[in-house]
């Protein structure tokens, strides 16, 4: 592969056959790579809180409807 420096950037080059433009420096992948992960890592957390409040919520409305059969059978 060819590369031609990027002006004003030294961590960047061209590749001359597709024209992308890629970043060299190993450090700015490795943050790239970790802020990726953390992203996805918090996501997922998200998701997982998300689905424990559908949870909690379906279970209160099971309790308030068996509160109101107890209290519909006392009367």
């Amino acid at each position: 592969m060819r590369y031609s420096k990027v002006e004003g950037n030294t961590s960047l080059v061209r590749d001359e056959q597709t024209k992308a433009i890629i970043n060299r420096n190993i450090g700015d992948y490795e943050k790239y790579m970790n802020l990726k992960k953390s992203k996805e890592i918090e996501t997922s957390r998200i998701t997982k809180i998300e689905s424990e409040m559908v949870e909690i919520k379906n279970d209160l409305g099971e309790i308030k409807d068996l509160l109101r059969s107890f209290l519909n059978e006392s009367r």
